[in-house]
């Protein structure tokens, strides 16, 4: 699992690359929580364009992610979903509390 960070107006995108399972969610959730604490953004956004899989332990990281942005008012948004991905999304309840964004652009509009 990757994890990469880039930063576009005071909003974090984290970009997810692999599998976001029980074998990499602390460290997935460690290294965002870093990012977060280092640049203090207002939104973040979930890039999930190379995310192949999620289970129960990475929705906990995302849902995880939006309770600590949406404590000090942030938004949160998902981008780029694959398939497989939007099905966890949808059936997980996550759509009723992260919206979803076909691209970037749109997402940072939205947020």
């Amino acid at each position: 699992m990757q994890v990469s960070f880039e930063t576009c107006n005071n909003t974090l995108i984290i970009k997810l690359n692999g599998e976001l399972d029980h074998h990499s969610a602390s460290y997935v959730r460690d290294s965002i929580d870093d990012e977060i604490l280092a640049k203090n953004p207002k939104n973040i956004i979930f890039d999930m364009s190379r995310l192949n899989f999620m289970d129960s332990s990475g929705i906990g990281v995302i849902i995880g992610r939006y309770k600590l942005i949406a404590s000090n008012g942030g938004k949160v948004g998902i981008v780029s979903m694959k398939p497989q991905i939007r099905r966890i999304y949808e059936i997980c309840g996550l759509k009723r509390i992260i919206p979803s964004y076909d691209n970037k652009k749109t997402a940072i509009e939205n947020l």
